[in-house]
């Protein structure tokens, strides 16, 4: 059901009638990185998590970032951005969803995976402004979609709840069932390199690769 995008323009970044809201998964137990919270790997000076609340910041004041568990903040932090737990535990990048379309404010949500240090506020209002007339949109290139980089409209909060229920937890699956907009790679590189756009952190070797994009301007 997915729809291609190339044919339109992206400027200026009209945003939809929808609010929005973004969800910063905090990811697994990162087992490869000794269980440590990848969002906190330091990526030009500053935490991942921070160069990515701080870019998207501009395009929305709800910013929820998604626990395997519930966490108690600390008497120094602030109430922005929210921190909420998995409402079905064990259900990987699926769960997390789920808890993101719940608790956010907004109808369309976009969600990022704390690994990822260079996506832009332009990219991601650019996927938002789609979200008018489609449940998902969602980046694809050559390593196919990027569901962890990718809006998910409060449509999808109905079939995701089923799909936790009976254990199917493919995202892609979730993709290909609704109605979905693809942002093709042509597109992507509007904004910039889209294997800069669109890295991230998911082995130590990884890691050591972003150095050949440190100091990187988009």
């Amino acid at each position: 059901m997915a729809e291609g995008d190339a044919s339109r323009s992206h400027e200026p970044y009209a945003m939809s009638h929808t609010t929005r809201s973004v969800a910063i998964l905090a990811g697994g137990r990162a087992t490869r990185f000794g269980g440590r919270d990848k969002g906190t790997l330091l990526v030009d000076g500053r935490t991942i998590r921070d160069r990515q609340v701080a870019e998207l910041s501009s395009l929305t004041d709800d910013i929820l970032i998604v626990t395997s568990v519930a966490r108690r903040l600390q008497p120094s932090e602030t109430t922005a951005p929210r921190w909420v737990a998995d409402i079905v535990p064990g259900c990987g990048p699926l769960g997390g969803l789920h808890a993101a379309l719940t608790e956010a404010r907004g109808d369309a949500v976009f969600l990022v995976a704390c690994d990822m240090p260079y996506i832009t506020a332009p990219f991601v209002a650019y996927l938002l402004s789609l979200a008018c007339d489609a449940d998902i949109v969602v980046p694809q290139t050559e390593r196919g979609y990027h569901p962890l980089c990718a809006v998910y409209t409060r449509a999808c909060l109905a079939p995701v709840a089923a799909r936790l229920a009976d254990r199917r937890l493919r995202m892609r699956e979730l993709v290909d069932e609704m109605t979905t907009r693809v942002v093709t790679a042509e597109d992507i590189d509007r904004f910039g390199d889209r294997h800069l756009l669109l890295a991230n952190v998911n082995t130590p070797a990884e890691y050591a690769g972003l150095e050949a994009f440190q100091g990187h301007k988009l």
